[in-house]
């Protein structure tokens, strides 16, 4: 007879946790795809998939209680091998195929992407106790979409995106938007008004309107800016 902790009738919630957090691979299956295609609407649309489900699917963790009810199964490794495949293979792979950097420069600027993340990803302080993320938390996916928004020199495009995969070693606090508890309820509202903004932007995609652009900006500037405030007092406290 199964004991109570192992009984499958306590377990099915965690498992289709975790099945649901899963679905994130078969997202960037259907990105790719599209990529190749070069359909970026529908790309960034599976992405944008990705990134509903990975905003969610903490919620979810918490209200079945996996940990408790599935000890034996790592959901932060399954997390983690998601969002490197949505967040950081994907966007790679657009940069190659939509050539938004110079002819030559694709294969460097995206193993840059690759291999920064790939140590972001593995380092011990990648996410804080007091539940912030250390160095530029790989949101490549935000990054070239703004990219291929805004047509900027492919020159430009390479430059900035290795900024931001130097970024990934210095070792700022970066918010975490669900779990950071200084101004929450301000950063999910904004962050919520932020992605409706950015479903449309996608759905308008490959000229979506250059106001509607700019107004999106108003997210990222203030994570940034709130990002870096924290750090700065998180590092004065210490």
């Amino acid at each position: 007879m199964l004991s109570e902790t192992a009984s499958p009738s306590r377990e099915w919630p965690a498992w289709a946790v975790h099945a649901y957090t899963a679905t994130g691979a078969v997202w960037a299956f259907l990105a790719v795809q599209s990529v190749v295609a070069e359909n970026w609407r529908l790309a960034f649309f599976w992405l944008f998939v990705a990134v509903l489900v990975d905003s969610t699917d903490g919620w979810f963790a918490r209200l079945a209680r996996i940990q408790e009810r599935l000890p034996q199964f790592s959901g932060s490794k399954l997390d983690d091998i998601v969002d490197y495949l949505t967040f950081v293979f994907v966007p790679a792979l657009i940069v190659w195929r939509a050539d938004l950097v110079p002819a030559g420069w694709s294969l460097p600027v995206a193993a840059a992407m690759l291999l920064s993340s790939a140590y972001g990803f593995a380092s011990a302080d990648a996410k804080t106790p007091d539940q912030f993320f250390t160095g530029f938390p790989s949101y490549w996916n935000i990054a070239v979409l703004y990219l291929l928004v805004f047509s900027l020199l492919p020159l430009y495009n390479a430059i900035i995106l290795l900024i931001l995969a130097t970024l990934v070693f210095v070792r700022i606090g970066y918010i975490y938007p669900t779990r950071t508890t200084t101004w929450r309820t301000v950063t999910l509202t904004l962050c919520a008004l932020w992605g409706v903004l950015m479903l449309v932007l996608i759905l308008r995609l490959p000229n979506p309107p250059r106001s509607l652009t700019w107004l999106s900006l108003f997210f990222p500037i203030y994570y940034t800016f709130l990002s870096v405030a924290l750090h700065r007092r998180r590092s004065d406290s210490s």
